[in-house]
């Protein structure tokens, strides 16, 4: 996807030299600076009442006298914000969808654009243009739109490409992750996963990786990862990825992905319906390679480390049993009361991997529980972490990102529920706030630094006719490491 920008003014728009022109209009009266060639059929739409100034109308106009571009949309904005822009650009790109036109520019009145109105753009026409067909030959054609050209005045030029640069590189990440939480559980096993990372390496020099095999985990002593992957034919993987952009000596930001690439509950099963959206249960993973690529793409001044335990979590005759002990790399035991909890059994032990690297910060990112989808549905990722400053850090990322997150409790009460007869700790408590106490276990093995937790249970992927993955938080996470760029 082509995504530039162009200085032109409102009162010039029918010069545009483009296939269709996209109109976002914000405000409950049409802009009087707007060409006259545009302003007359729009305000005849309105007054016919074909056209309302109300969030999510939109209206076609085709071949309009004296106008360049042939096709025209207009779109109306709930505001002027970057995320009112964002969705009424996507609303007017629903309407060019099953049109011949390759180019499109985006103007919009009422709205003072800036960087993040660019990177918006940049978002949307991604989203757009995303088909899924790596097992889907039949899936239809790539959309016609190649190219997006934003108007701007002079001004805002600048500030316009570095949105527009942004919103690229965060938006190729978003369908990294997209692509591979779409993907089928055969065709993303963690030897695959630890393959995509190793092509991300390859691409971009600025990320090296490692990838730890079975052999190499047992001899780290991963005993409570190594578990969850016991009942498994597929390997599991350890996948270390390292992007320096800045000196040695700056500690590093540390992002831990959940990779379970097929999670059926182990022997506390699942139930049949809907169990084919657990192979979504590596989008914390997904969203880890997606941060790496828009990193990559941004080159800031940052080191990053992402960690991915990457497993499939199933029912066998080797399988993980309810009531087993299972010691951590921390040398914590751990009494499995329930094997479907098995994510935290992965995290624990990257978070104590984290601990050799000495982070400057450490977020773990994953689809951990129902629980959080109850709390919270599926438009905000939950939050946990005792830090202050890194919990307003993350929310004002996830704001930036149009990725938003909201924060959750983390009282010491919450911890009773973990407490174990047979181990230093049982990996489930009581269903009342099961977010929170899987958070609670997943903080007795972050002690040694600053620490947060996403639950992206309700966030990561869609259900229903719109189901796949959504590639979120990447812009969170992008945005969260940008800000810590020297």
């Amino acid at each position: 996807m082509d995504v530039r920008h162009q200085i032109l003014s409102l009162t010039a728009l029918s010069s545009l030299n483009a296939d269709a022109l996209l109109l976002v209009v914000a405000g409950d009266s049409l802009d009087t600076k707007l060409d006259p060639k545009l302003a007359a059929p729009i305000d005849d739409a309105i007054a016919q009442g074909d056209f309302v100034l109300k969030a999510g109308r939109t209206l076609y106009l085709h071949r309009q006298p004296g106008v360049r571009a042939g096709r025209v949309v207009l779109a109306a904005a709930s505001g002027t914000s970057p995320k009112a822009f964002k969705s009424a650009v996507a609303s007017g790109l629903a309407a060019l969808k099953h049109t011949g036109a390759k180019h499109v520019g985006v103007a919009a009145a009422g709205i003072e654009l800036d960087a993040s109105h660019a990177e918006a753009l940049a978002a949307a026409a991604l989203d757009a243009t995303y088909v899924y067909r790596h097992t889907k030959p039949s899936a239809p054609p790539a959309a016609a739109l190649a190219t997006v050209t934003l108007v701007t005045d002079k001004v805002h030029a600048k500030m316009a490409q570095l949105g527009i640069t942004r919103g690229l590189a965060i938006g190729a990440g978003v369908t990294l992750a997209r692509e591979w939480a779409n993907r089928p559980a055969n065709h993303c096993t963690p030897t695959l996963l630890a393959e995509q990372a190793k092509k991300l390496a390859k691409s971009h020099p600025e990320v090296k990786v490692e990838v730890l095999d079975r052999k190499a985990i047992e001899k780290v002593g991963m005993g409570s990862f190594l578990a969850v992957s016991q009942g498994s034919e597929e390997a599991p993987r350890f996948i270390v990825l390292r992007y320096q952009g800045a000196a040695k000596t700056k500690a590093p930001i540390v992002l831990v992905g959940k990779g379970v690439t097929f999670d059926t509950g182990g022997i506390s099963i699942k139930p049949a319906a809907e169990m084919d959206e657990m192979k979504f249960d590596m989008g914390g993973a997904a969203s880890v390679l997606g941060t790496f690529l828009a990193v990559a793409e941004l080159k800031p001044k940052v080191n990053l480390v992402g960690l991915i335990p990457a497993c499939e979590n199933m029912p066998d005759g080797r399988a993980l049993k309810p009531g087993d002990v299972v010691t951590s790399l921390s040398g914590q035991t751990i009494e499995v009361l329930n094997t479907d909890a098995e994510g935290r059994l992965l995290l624990c032990d990257a978070l104590t991997y984290a601990e050799r690297f000495k982070p400057a910060a450490v977020v773990d990112i994953a689809t951990l529980t129902g629980a959080c989808v109850i709390a919270l549905g599926n438009h905000r990722s939950g939050l946990f972490t005792a830090d202050e400053t890194l919990a307003s850090e993350l929310q004002d990322a996830g704001q930036a990102g149009l990725d938003p997150c909201w924060r959750m409790p983390l009282d010491e009460e919450y911890d009773e529920g973990l407490k174990s007869n047979f181990a230093d700790m049982a990996n489930v408590g009581p269903r009342a706030g099961g977010a929170i106490t899987a958070a609670m276990f997943l903080r007795r093995f972050t002690a040694k630094y600053r620490w947060a937790h996403l639950d992206i249970a309700g966030t990561a992927w869609k259900s229903g006719a719109a189901k796949g993955g959504t590639g979120r938080p990447v812009p969170l996470l992008t945005h969260f490491v940008l800000s810590q760029a020297s």
